[in-house]
């Protein structure tokens, strides 16, 4: 509404739409009582829970923006939150998030910091979201509250890629809200990280960013994540580089061959082919990181 890209006919609070859904939360279920953590307020990311059972977590939410603007933020403002692509926010421009059929100026226009994969001739805006990436890895549950009743959605089922529906961003439906975040307690994504890229060390959106976890036993590879951020048009899971890792041994040659085949679908721009290297590169390092080889 500050840029003037939607309007509305009045404004209302949360409460005055619905009442009792309470604060966000992360659900911690570690047994059969639930604890809940609330994530709302940055020193959350400092939480032992969250230290220890997803550094990836703990790691991206501190990667993002700056303490001033993290002392503010929501987990859902952060779910939410809307691509930062300049011709999006500038409405002298064409653009097909604000005005389906206008075209994409970003096409043509300088694309440095848009996206390689999910891409399409219709939208190349990248999501700008830290913690969104993370969510996905740890494979959490978005839970939804609406006039239809409760819906709990797979975090990486609840983002829409730009590229297929422009005007289309997530799944969730008019008069719905979110309530609350649901992490589950898998042993292995004790072992996980989150690597960001980026032209500076704060107040920057990623250039290319990974959250990784890796299972291993006995020197071999036998489940992982890989979601990449900053090169897509949502958080991108990397399905093909999780097959290429699954068996293998956990060293540096196994994490190259999966980075290539997270990007061999990559579709770059007239100034963003970089990413694509930058993204393979942001890929092994993560990985090898996690796996303890640097």
């Amino acid at each position: 509404m500050r840029l003037d890209e939607l309007t509305v006919d009045a404004v209302r609070t949360v409460l005055q739409l619905v009442a009792n859904l309470g604060v966000l939360t992360a659900i911690l279920a570690p047994e059969a009582i639930a604890r809940a953590i609330e994530l709302d307020a940055p020193r959350r990311a400092w939480h032992d829970l969250i230290r220890q059972r997803y550094p990836v977590l703990s790691e991206a939410l501190l990667s993002g923006a700056t303490p001033q603007v993290r002392n503010m933020a929501t987990v859902g403002g952060n779910l939410l939150q809307r691509t930062r692509c300049t011709y999006f926010r500038d409405l002298a421009w064409a653009c097909n998030k604000l005005d389906p059929g206008s075209g994409c100026s970003a096409l043509k226009g300088y694309n440095r910091s848009h996206a390689i994969l999910g891409t399409s001739e219709l939208c190349i805006a990248t999501h700008p979201s830290d913690m969104c990436v993370a969510m996905v890895a740890l494979d959490a549950v978005i839970v939804v509250e609406g006039s239809g009743g409760v819906r709990r959605i797979a975090s990486g089922e609840f983002f829409v890629p730009y590229g297929e529906n422009p005007a289309k961003e997530n799944v969730l439906q008019p008069g719905e809200l979110i309530t609350h975040v649901e992490l589950p307690t898998t042993a292995f994504f004790r072992r996980s990280h989150y690597l960001k890229v980026r032209d500076r060390a704060s107040f920057e959106f990623a250039l290319a960013s990974a959250a990784v976890a890796l299972k291993v036993d006995a020197g071999k590879i036998t489940d992982s994540r890989v979601v990449l951020g900053g090169v897509a048009t949502k958080p991108w899971r990397a399905i093909e580089a999780e097959k290429a890792l699954a068996g293998a041994k956990a060293e540096s040659g196994s994490f190259v061959s999966a980075a290539a085949a997270a990007l061999q679908g990559a579709r770059a721009h007239q100034h963003n082919a970089f990413k694509i290297e930058l993204a393979k590169r942001t890929i092994i390092r993560a990985l090898e990181t996690v796996s303890g080889l640097t």
